[in-house]
């Protein structure tokens, strides 16, 4: 992710990616934020058959994405929302 590039369109898991490797001292024009809007989303945890979560595990490293994430976007296709 480049320096140029427009925050507001980045995912959580971009925005952790990226300030693993860069830090504030890099950006001079950087502002303070006052305020922050937000909505989280209530979840639930359900269990998962270890092998089985063993090889979502394997795929998610393979695909360069949390487990979680990719675990939700399979179930969303599923139900087709």
């Amino acid at each position: 992710m480049g320096k140029n590039r427009n925050f507001d369109d980045i995912s959580i898991y971009e925005a952790s990616d990226f300030w693993d490797e860069h830090d504030f001292g890099e950006f001079h024009d950087v502002k303070e934020v006052s305020e922050i809007e937000f909505s989280l989303k209530k979840k639930r945890y359900v269990g998962i058959d270890k092998d089985l979560y063993a090889q979502i595990t394997t795929k998610a490293k393979m695909l360069r994405k949390p487990e979680e994430a990719l675990i939700n976007e399979w179930l969303s296709e599923k139900a087709g929302t």
